[in-house]
Formats: C-alpha cells, structure tokens, sequence
C-alpha cells in the first residue's frame, strides 16, 4: 500500500492560517490535495492537521482527514502519527508539504517509481536551479549528489562550492540543484527517521532531511521539470496567484 500525508498546521509563523488562504477560488490545502489525489498510484490521501478549521475544510472537499497532536515536532512525526493510526502498515508514505499548491500528479508518480527502481530508502525531487539569485538564496536549499542521483548533501549554502569561478558563472559550467522538499518513505526509513534525535548539522542547517542523511540512509533524487513555488509568506501567496492568473 502507498500513501500520501498532507501535514497542514494552521499557526504558521509567518503566514498564520495558511492552508485556508484562498489561492484564486481553492483553498492552499484544497490544491495540494487535488494535486496528491490525482497521483493514480496513491492508494489513501490524508491530511494530517492539529485543527478542527481544517477538518472542517477537509470534510467540505471530500478529503480524508485525521487529527494529531499540535505539539508534535514537526510535518514528519505528523506525517508518522497519521500513517500509525491506520489498520495496516503501509510499504510507502509520501510526506506532501501543505504548502505546495502547484504540485502536480506526475511528480508523485515518478517519486514512486524512482523509490521502487532503487535500493534507495527515500526518494525526493529536485529540479535545476537557473537563476544566480537562487543559488545564492539560503531560503532555496540545494542538493549535491552522485551522478547516478544519490544525496550526498542537503544545505542551504551554494554546493558544490566551484574554487576560482566567480558564483554569477557557476550555473554556465554545471548543473546545480534546487531540492524540493517532498519525500516518498519506505515505511522503515519513515520510522527511523522519528526514532532520531535531532543531529547538530540538521539543527545548523536547518534541514530535517539531515537527520536521516547523516544516519547513513540513502536518498534518491528525482529530477523534475513541474513549477514550485512553497508559500511561506503573503508575498509567496501573491506569486502563486499571479501565476495561476497567467496560466
């Protein structure tokens, strides 16, 4: 069985209520989830929340939804809570961020069948950066990883770091890349990841995903050409609407 959890907190920091913003006529959480419905592989979708609004937002679009703990740590261990709390145990669960309205069915089908091509505990996509500004944005995390695809390294830094090469020329003499941060989990690697403690480099970094790299585990980096753009702020709202406008 494969399932997908949407974990959607309401109490965002800076964008408070963000699965309910109204993304020209859909909720935030309402287009994540019909980009995760449509995945034809999936076999449950479930939104994983700590409010009753958006149960409630669950219910009027005919989503599956489940309640957890507002104080867990993070979209991971929500995403674990939701999957432990079925009948049976799962062999893939794909955490979906709430916060990618853009996500397209095909980039979940192609996470999955990267993860079962590979002896990879994890797969996740990347996509090429093209914008110097982006390279250089730490909220833009980057991946270096083998030329077969596996992760050597999650960092908010521009890696790898290009010696003698002015950053505006990096981009023209390879590729660098942008991680999106969606994860398709064997179910052992899920449960893994929650039994970890919190290392010093994922707390550095920022960046859970660290947590389970520095343990060894092998993740599979899918390549997608599909559009992103995670909201996080009101600014990020407005692009996500102008770009639905432009469509």
């Amino acid at each position: 069985m494969i399932v997908g959890v949407i974990p959607a907190r309401f109490a965002a920091t800076r964008l408070p209520g963000k699965p309910l913003v109204d993304l020209c006529g859909q909720t935030m959480i309402e287009r994540v989830w019909r980009g995760a419905a449509g995945c034809p592989l999936l076999d449950v979708v479930i939104i994983a929340t700590d409010d009753e609004r958006i149960m409630s937002e669950a219910a009027r679009i005919g989503a599956r939804a489940v309640m957890t703990d507002p104080d867990l740590p993070s979209g991971t261990d929500r995403c674990y809570a939701a999957v432990r709390a079925m009948d049976s145990r799962p062999d893939i669960v794909i955490n979906i961020q709430g916060d990618e309205p853009l996500l397209q069915p095909h980039v979940l089908t192609d996470l999955i069948k990267g993860l079962e091509a590979s002896p990879a505990d994890i797969a996740t996509p990347v996509t090429r950066i093209s914008s110097p500004h982006d390279l250089a944005d730490p909220n833009v995390v980057k991946v270096a990883a083998t030329a077969q695809g596996r992760a050597l390294y999650f960092s908010r830094s521009a890696i790898p770091y290009m010696r003698g090469a002015d950053m505006d020329a990096w981009l023209d003499r390879g590729p660098y890349w942008k991680h999106i941060g969606i994860y398709a989990y064997r179910y052992a690697a899920l449960e893994r990841h929650v039994s970890l403690a919190p290392t010093t480099i994922e707390q550095w970094e920022s960046l859970e995903q660290l947590r389970l790299l520095s343990d060894g585990a092998y993740f599979q980096c899918v390549e997608t050409t599909a559009p992103f753009i995670s909201v996080d702020t009101p600014e990020d709202a407005d692009r996500v609407r102008a770009f639905l406008r432009a469509l």
